[in-house]
């Protein structure tokens, strides 16, 4: 009997759905641009968190060794960095490597090329390139190297110069940018959410009143309240079902078009190239979003609205 009566609720729903044709179709449109907010704003996440990383990335300080420090020395000190929970990465450069690596960067510049070649010995200095977990959390680090006096070789610290005052404004300044930019993501996912929400569920609230003489006939001849709301449920799983798979479909011109400018932003992502290696993982959230979208719609405005208790 159950699965008799669980038949002839999604049978009704699909003919529901199909008879009010007009009306179906402005409830999937509506619910089509609820799901791209919605999707838009995952894509848009997506955006931001890697750009918001390569900006992380850009980040650090140098730690110039003096000249004439032990390897074992500079290596005890990389381990005591690592050690730090503020610490992600440290890098070592070597004179040598930090010769070269300035050669090639002024390759093209010949009178440096040419004054580097005058002074013969190597000029440059050792250096430990550290990056932190966190913008915010290099000053810490820096008062740690400023306060370790056991970080001397002799009489002497094995520390030339950290770079942190240099670079202090900048950071301060992409540590702001960056927290703010998260802040404002939150605010305009939440946002453009509760619009979607909202927008869906007065479409299916209006598709379900134009039936209410349909839902008091059901009532005077004792339809029970599951059975009532049974294939309004159907429709609105529908309703989500069908938006949904147009939205998938409209995602693939729209990251077509975004690519080459969302790639360029910062060494953003190419949004498309994003699209189709999470394709599964968008299909599943947008299309299951729509479908409970429709459903819970459907639940509360056949309850609320029409009295259905």
């Amino acid at each position: 009997m159950l699965w008799v009566n669980t038949k002839r609720i999604i049978k009704a729903g699909f003919i529901n759905f199909w008879r009010n044709g007009s009306v179906s179709l402005s409830a999937v449109f509506v619910m089509v641009v609820a799901l791209f907010m919605i999707g838009s704003t995952f894509l848009l996440t997506a955006f931001l968190g890697t750009a918001l990383k390569d900006l992380e990335n850009k980040i650090d300080i140098n730690i110039y060794i003096a000249v004439g420090t032990k390897e074992s020395e500079i290596m005890d000190l990389k381990q005591r960095l690592e050690g730090l929970p503020e610490v992600e990465t440290v890098l070592y450069v070597t004179r040598e490597q930090a010769l070269e690596n300035f050669r090639e960067l002024h390759k093209d510049d010949h009178r440096i090329i040419q004054a580097l070649d005058e002074v013969g010995d190597n000029p440059l200095t050792a250096i430990l390139n550290v990056k932190a977990e966190e913008p915010s959390q290099y000053e810490g680090i820096s008062n740690f190297l400023q306060g370790k006096s056991a970080l001397v070789s002799g009489a002497s610290s094995i520390i030339s110069k950290v770079n942190y005052n240099d670079n202090k404004i900048a950071i301060d300044r992409l540590s702001r940018l960056i927290e703010g930019v998260k802040k404002l993501g939150s605010i305009i996912t939440a946002l453009l959410i509760g619009i979607s929400v909202l927008i869906t569920f007065n479409t299916v609230r209006l598709a379900i009143f134009i039936a209410r003489d349909e839902i008091s006939v059901m009532r005077l001849v004792g339809g029970g309240n599951h059975y009532i709301r049974g294939p309004f449920l159907v429709e609105g799983v529908i309703y989500g079902l069908v938006a949904g798979l147009l939205t998938m479909i409209l995602f693939y011109p729209v990251t077509y078009w975004l690519k080459n400018v969302t790639q360029g932003f910062y060494g953003g992502i190419d949004l498309l190239q994003y699209f189709v290696a999470n394709f599964v993982d968008i299909f599943l959230i947008t299309v299951l979003t729509g479908m409970v979208l429709g459903a819970v719609s459907s639940y509360l405005a056949v309850r609320k609205y029409l009295s259905v208790h």
